[in-house]
């Protein structure tokens, strides 16, 4: 369980970059195995500068901050327009898909509540 938690935290940090990879999902099954693997790994990721907080405001009020919502939906909405615009332009069909896609994605993060601090 050790090594699928570095797996999942691993594409979680590739998620901040990559906007197919979900940052939050990940950060959270990391957690989860950790949690039950190796007590060192679970508390250095709940207590990290960067990832804590965002695991223990899901955890805590399954919500998520405005910021990270607008940056999230923002990025998949730049990097998939840009995709169906630049680089699939000739398939229609994969354009819908990528639509439907992005869609998709922009809805399950929207879904959650807005974390108000």
């Amino acid at each position: 369980m050790i090594i699928l938690g570095g797996i999942s935290f691993s594409l979680a940090v590739a998620g901040i970059f990559l906007p197919l990879l979900p940052t939050t999902p990940l950060l959270l099954l990391a957690a989860a195995l950790w949690i039950r693997s190796s007590d060192r790994l679970y508390n250095w990721l709940i207590n990290h500068r960067l990832f804590g907080e965002y695991i223990q405001n899901f955890q805590k009020h399954r919500a998520i901050p405005l910021k990270v919502k607008i940056y999230a939906v923002s990025l998949v909405c730049i990097t998939i327009g840009y995709c169906i615009f630049a680089v699939v332009n000739e398939h229609l069909w994969s354009q819908i898909l990528m639509a439907l896609l992005a869609t998709a994605i922009c809805w399950h993060i929207l879904s959650f509540k807005t974390l108000k601090k």
